[in-house]
């Protein structure tokens, strides 16, 4: 196996990693103006609530068509054009004038997100040996933390008032996404660099499709994704409001809830860089799990105040961000999947995968109703770290 990989292939990641942060951008520039868009369209909170949710539903059933595109049209082309998709459907975002128009447009910018979701690990594992694509991918997906930061931190406070609102800053950025396509296209055309992987001529879709949904492995890693996307959606949706009902402020418990952010981050920067120097999957999958859950079951027991709350966060946040990547990467190796199917089995993951991301912050919300509290939803969470716990031990370590 080649073991030499260009510099180049290392900074087409990063670019890659730039679309990402450009795709959450866009996609959370809405949730972060969601006040001001509802005023100006006059929406109802169902309606405003169903322009949140709209882009991971719409994963649901264009995931795995989406991937399978992804693998026969290739990164370069799924990734350019799926940033010019997201690009023009921000920019005619910020002109839309109701309801039944911004959700249309909405749904085209995930229609447009998918290339991206499954065109990177695509591109990773292309550019890079198997044993080395964990690792890379904590690369786009902290692009894509730091695009959703930047659509709350910057975004919101600052170049919606410079620019004059959210109408301006929705086609300013929507503008910027195409310029950066155009760089893409420019750099992926003139682009060389060895390719790992076969390349043998795509095989038809019905074969693929057998050969991903046989695949022993690849079922357990969509219950994997199922829990983290369950886990994931469901905290991040609800977690200020869990913390006030343990009795802490407001004001502390946003400033906690910040803290389940950095510990991702934390988790996505460590678990996969060690899970490629040891060489072992499914460990580190268990851990994640276990953290998830234990931070989960964690805050049951918050009452003892911030400090235990943290880290009851920190812990969940760490295993959420340490299996991101691993999600992803997993594929490249699964013998019968490879690189050449690796967009496809992410996408059956995710196509499965975000059942669980809608229904996490809905069983919180519903529990909520139907009990007074958080207490039967928080522990729902910490259940479904307990699966991707034991799914993760009957995944198999990669033969190195």
């Amino acid at each position: 196996m080649r073991e030499d990989v260009p510099l180049r292939s290392y900074l087409l990641v990063a670019l890659g990693g730039f679309a990402y942060c450009c795709l959450t951008f866009v996609w959370f520039s809405l949730p972060a103006f969601l006040a001001p868009v509802s005023d100006a369209l006059g929406l109802s909170g169902t309606e405003a609530g169903v322009l949140v949710g709209a882009i991971p539903l719409t994963y649901v059933p264009l995931s795995l068509a989406s991937g399978l595109v992804v693998d026969r049209i290739g990164p370069f082309r799924a990734i350019g054009a799926g940033t010019v998709l997201f690009g023009i459907a921000q920019i005619l975002r910020g002109i839309a004038q109701g309801f039944p128009s911004m959700l249309a447009l909405t749904v085209l910018l995930g229609v447009g997100a998918t290339a991206i979701t499954f065109g990177l690990p695509k591109l990773v594992s292309e550019l890079f040996p198997a044993e080395r694509v964990g690792t890379l991918s904590t690369v786009y997906l902290l692009g894509s933390y730091a695009g959703t930061a930047a659509a709350y931190g910057i975004g919101r406070p600052v170049l919606g008032p410079a620019l004059g609102g959210w109408r301006p800053l929705f086609v300013a950025s929507g503008v910027a996404v195409l310029a950066f396509a155009l760089c893409w296209v420019a750099v992926s055309r003139a682009f060389s660099a060895p390719r790992y992987g076969d390349d043998e001529p795509p095989s038809s879709v019905r074969r693929d499709l057998r050969r991903v949904f046989a695949h022993r492995e690849l079922r357990l890693l969509v219950v994997v994704g199922s829990a983290y996307l369950f886990v994931t959606h469901g905290l991040q949706g609800w977690l200020p409001a869990v913390l006030e009902s343990r009795g802490i402020a407001p004001a502390v418990a946003a400033a906690v809830a910040s803290g389940f952010v950095l510990a991702r981050v934390a988790g996505t920067l460590t678990v996969p860089p060690l899970s490629d120097a040891l060489g072992r999957r499914r460990a580190p999958v268990v851990g994640c799990g276990v953290l998830a859950a234990v931070g989960a079951a964690g805050l049951l027991a918050a009452d003892a105040g911030v400090p235990a709350a943290s880290l009851a966060v920190a812990a969940c946040g760490l295993g959420i961000g340490g299996v991101a990547p691993l999600i992803r990467a997993l594929p490249t190796e699964m013998e019968g999947i490879g690189p050449r199917l690796t967009a496809t089995a992410v996408g059956l993951v995710f196509a499965v995968g975000e059942v669980g991301g809608f229904l996490g912050p809905l069983s919180v919300g519903v529990a909520r109703d139907l009990t007074g509290g958080f207490g039967p939803g928080v522990a729902g969470l910490a259940v479904a770290g307990a699966v991707m716990a034991l799914a993760g031990l009957r995944l198999s370590d990669p033969a190195r």
